[in-house]
């Protein structure tokens, strides 16, 4: 990029940053911590490609301002459990918006995978759901309950298996990461086409939206944190593929700390499917009106808090606004 193109594209975002500089004390650490952050990646690629230009001496003597400004902040301890998620966590998905579209398309690609090759072939299904377990499900749907599966066992263990099972494998999507997004990807496709062939199965016996009901009540929420710890991953194997003007060892190292946040914000809402599928799912003759709602209210609190918050807080960052305590 061209120094001019450069710095017509940063002129108004280094000119508000002087006037966090000088208002610093109306800001929380969390935000000059965001600004301090991009404003350094902004000098490394400055000092890469204009080093002798006077724009990089101003963006040294900005970033050494903002630096000061951050670290003669007091940390207040208190309440930073609620700034990692109504701040950190919001802000770390924005800045992987694109991730999150490419882990969200994958999955949907692969389910229609798993769909049309399970109407193609239904012995594609027990390639891969298992025997064992197509054969019980045959069973329970000739019985006239195809979820009947989730009624083994106690609530209790149930909620204790599943959530043990769905954190393990939440940390296995973000890890592949380390071989790049193509291991996370490899996790979102063999889900996703698990997905569709569930679908399919259940489509071929005539007992899909009975099993919807039953199934999305958790599902809703399972479903949507495979993606989004797949974009986790994808954020992090990309700080291998994209170093950009970080050498390779920071760029992947900032990514794994991008990452990490995104799973980590992510899991409340493992533990709240693990909870769903153990005490309620069982319940499959339940009305169907509150199964709705549950489903409902499941995808509304993703929808918020992965997409509309992080669109806020990005917003009232650079609109100077403390967001931790709006």
């Amino acid at each position: 990029m061209r120094e001019a193109a450069f710095v017509k594209q940063n002129t108004d975002k280094w000119s508000q940053y002087e006037t966090w500089v000088k208002s610093a004390d109306e800001l929380n650490i969390d935000e000059l911590t965001h600004a301090y952050n991009d404003l350094t990646a902004d000098l490394a690629y400055a000092q890469t490609h204009y080093p002798a230009s006077s724009i990089t001496d101003y963006l040294n003597v900005l970033t050494l301002q903002l630096h000061h400004a951050l670290y003669r902040k007091p940390v207040r301890t208190p309440g930073r459990l609620w700034r990692f998620y109504s701040l950190e966590v919001p802000l770390a998905v924005y800045d992987a918006r694109r991730a999150m579209l490419v882990s969200l398309v994958l999955f949907l690609v692969s389910m229609a995978i798993g769909v049309v090759s399970t109407l193609g072939d239904f012995d594609f299904a027990q390639q891969i759901l298992g025997s064992d377990y197509v054969r019980m499900t045959i069973r329970n749907i000739h019985n006239g309950d195809p979820v009947a599966v989730y009624q083994t066992g106690t609530g209790t263990e149930s909620f204790l298996m599943i959530a043990w099972n769905n954190i393990r494998v939440s940390f296995i999507t973000f890890a592949m990461g380390i071989f790049t997004c193509l291991g996370s990807g490899y996790v979102i496709f063999t889900n996703g086409v698990m997905c569709g062939t569930f679908i399919s199965f259940f489509h071929h016996f005539g007992v899909l939206s009975e099993a919807a009901l039953g199934i999305m009540q958790h599902g809703t929420l399972e479903l949507s944190t495979i993606v989004i710890n797949g974009c986790a991953g994808i954020v992090m194997g990309n700080g291998w593929l994209f170093p950009g003007t970080y050498n390779r060892l920071q760029s992947f190292q900032r990514s794994a700390r991008r990452g990490l946040t995104i799973l980590l914000g992510n899991l409340p809402f493992i533990i709240a499917a693990a909870v769903i599928e153990g005490y309620f799912t069982r319940y499959s003759h339940a009305p169907t009106a509150l199964r709705v709602a549950v489903i409902v209210l499941s995808l509304t609190a993703i929808v918020y808090y992965f997409v509309l918050l992080p669109i806020r807080r990005h917003r009232q960052c650079l609109t100077h606004q403390p967001a931790a305590t709006s």
